[in-house]
Order: structure tokens, then sequence, then C-alpha cells
């Protein structure tokens, strides 16, 4: 028997394709709100387009990549004009992605983010490995081509590198765990989550545009979400405080008010690197305590009926025996 290629699957892929280069276009533009000037070039704090590509890998597959070419594409072209430094670009943008889909599948990455190995591995080999793959071509272009002088190419490197990661932290768990919602939820606690949506919509604002420098308010609020919630809560609490932390940043407001550019990206991106990292880790190892309990609950359920059956089986088992040995010892006197 001949086996026959469904001949929608093209069809599939192509769409597919157009769909990841819509996402990647749309959220970079959004990326590009905000901007901060570092050694005369301007970086963004968080780069949602790499969370997009890796999620959409980890999705669909690695064949899904020439739409993440597509998109990074017209991203470059929306901002700058046709050059061959424009395809290196476009090469480590699309490169970065696809090589940590690799290196996520080869350690046996699960979407589902249950397993502390699955948090660890996204933000070692997804975020921190694979962009380095970005930044290094990135940084290294806009130095051949002068458009950065060497003093200032490591400040360049490392912004773009951290607000790459940033991107794969904060927005590839939050498109897996939505990929993974197949029906309307059921929030059996539908008053804690309103009371924390309410809370964080007075604290985050507040710890972000403050004068006083309180942003650790908001690691309750992350703790809260991660053990309630687990992945859903402390990430959507990690990406609405990162935003809004980036947003009073690039404005030079609050605690970033009296700070030099430099000075504004390291303190923006170790809270944006330290509420990713509590809840992409956190909320991993809840998960998978919550998850060894069960295993253990439901072995011990099994134990306790597989016990109950013996102790059923025993008192007639021993009648049964009983009776057949009692004739035989009648016939032998």
């Amino acid at each position: 028997m001949v086996g026959s290629q469904d001949p929608r699957a093209p069809v599939v892929v192509v769409l597919q394709a157009l769909a990841v280069a819509a996402c990647y276009y749309v959220s970079g533009q959004l990326g590009l709100l905000r901007e901060l000037v570092v050694g005369g070039s301007v970086v963004t704090p968080i780069w949602p387009p790499t969370g997009v590509s890796v999620a959409f890998l980890l999705i669909f597959g690695p064949r899904c990549w020439p739409g993440i070419a597509l998109g990074a594409f017209f991203v470059i072209m929306s901002l700058t004009t046709l050059s061959p430094s424009v395809f290196g670009v476009l090469v480590g943008n699309t490169a970065a992605p696809v090589v940590g889909y690799l290196l996520l599948r080869r350690a046996g990455f699960r979407t589902d983010l249950a397993r502390l190995r699955d948090g660890l591995a996204l933000v070692f080999l997804g975020a921190f490995t694979a962009m380095l793959i970005s930044s290094t071509v990135g940084a290294g272009l806009l130095l051949v081509t002068d458009k950065v002088d060497w003093p200032d190419f490591w400040a360049v490197w490392l912004a773009w590198w951290v607000g790459d990661a940033m991107g794969v932290l904060l927005v590839t768990p939050v498109l897996l765990l939505l990929s993974r919602v197949r029906r309307p939820l059921r929030l059996t606690r539908w008053k804690e989550v309103l009371g924390l949506a309410l809370i964080a919509c007075c604290v985050v604002p507040l710890a972000a545009h403050s004068s006083i420098s309180v942003m650790f308010l908001v690691y309750p609020l992350l703790i809260w979400a991660a053990l309630r919630f687990q992945l859903a809560g402390s990430m959507l609490c990690a990406l609405v405080a990162s935003v809004l932390a980036t947003v009073a940043a690039t404005d030079r407001s609050g605690p970033f008010e009296r700070l030099t550019r430099v000075e504004v990206m390291i303190k923006l991106q170790a809270f944006n690197g330290a509420m990713a990292l509590t809840a992409l880790i956190l909320s991993a190892v809840i998960t998978e305590q919550i998850n060894t309990r069960r295993s253990v609950e439901h072995a011990c359920q099994e134990l306790v009926e597989v016990l109950e059956h013996l102790t059923a089986g025993e008192p007639a088992d021993g009648r049964a025996a009983a009776e057949e040995g009692t004739p035989g010892r009648t016939e032998g006197e």
C-alpha cells in the first residue's frame, strides 16, 4: 500500500509561517514602544519577538522558522534601509531562537514547565545561552559598520543580550501556558483571583512610579501568585510588573528618575531578571511538588485498595481450605 501525503499540509505550513511572522512583527512593534539609549545605540529592555519565536518553535516545531525570518525582516526594515548588515542581523535573530529550541529539545524540555529542570533549561539554555548568538551578531555588526565605538561595544552587547533573554523568560512561558488552554477555565477561587488582581493593580504601579525605592513590594504578590496559581499566576504577575517597570524606566520616573542611562538599564534589567527567574523557578518547584504529592497519594490509594482486597479474601480462603481439609481428615481417620 502506497501512502499519500496530505495535500493540505503545505498550505498549513504556509499559514503557520505567516501567522508566526505576523505575531513576530506585532510583538516587535510593541517592544519598540519603549527604548533605552546605551552607548549611542537604541536598545529595547524587553524584546518580545524572541519569546514569541521560541514559543512557536516549541508549539509548531522547526518548520515555522521561515515565519520567524520573515517577521524579523519586516521589523528590521521598519527601522532601517536595506543593506548587507541587515541580512546579518536577520540571520542572528533567526538563528538564536532556533538554537534555543534545539537546545531545549535535546535537554528533554516539556512545555508544561511542570518540572524544575524545565524551568532551569528555559533560563540557561533557551534564554541565556541561545540569545548570545543574536546579541553577538547584532552588536558585532554595529561595531564593524562603525555605528558603535569599541568602548561602548560591551554595554550595547549586554543590553542586547539581556533584552533578548528577558523576552524568552517573560513571554515564552505565557504563550506556552495559553497554548495548553483547551476549554473555558473554571475559576473555583475567583474571589482570590480578583483580590490578587486588585492588590496587584494598586501595589505594582505604586512600586514602579514611586520616588521611594519600594519595588521589592512586588515580590510578596509574586510568591502569593506562585503558591496559589503556579505558572499562570506567577508569570502573568511578573510580566505585568516588568512591563510597568519598563515604562517607568523609559519615562525616567520613580526610582529611575535621577539615574544615568547605564544605571537605568542595570537597575531595570536586574529587577526584570530577578522577577522572571523568581516566577519561573518558584512556580516550577511548586508544581513539581504538587505533582509528586499527587503521585504519592495515588500510589497510597492503590495500596489501600490492594490491602482491602487481600484482607477481604483471607477469611473466605481460610474457610474454604478448612472445609476442604476436614473431609480429608475424616476419611483418613
